[in-house]
């Protein structure tokens, strides 16, 4: 017998995941839900702000609002609001560019 033909026989290729690693993989869903919580949570705390200070985070008032609608309870509204306030400062940029 060669000593390729064992190593096949062992299949030693294949790792079982360590206990850590499978409770985090567990885990996951709910770290995720977790976090779109407390996402949800801040957002709402935006809403006190004023227009102006909205503004300098590159927001409105229009956009949280959409984050809300947009996303389900399940999902993380934060990524719309980082989507919004990209998109006005590549627009912001742009017509700086034009002037």
């Amino acid at each position: 017998m060669r000593m390729t033909d064992r190593t096949l026989e062992l299949d030693c290729g294949k790792l079982t995941p360590t206990f850590p690693q499978r409770l985090a993989a567990g885990l996951a869903p709910l770290t995720s839900l977790f976090r779109g919580f407390r996402n949800r949570m801040e957002i709402n705390a935006l809403h006190d702000l004023n227009d102006a200070q909205l503004r300098d985070i590159g927001l409105s008032r229009a956009d949280l609002t959409s984050a809300f609608l947009a996303s389900t309870f399940f999902e993380d509204p934060s990524e719309h609001l980082t989507r919004s306030a990209r998109n006005r400062w590549r627009l912001s940029l742009f017509r700086s560019y034009e002037q």
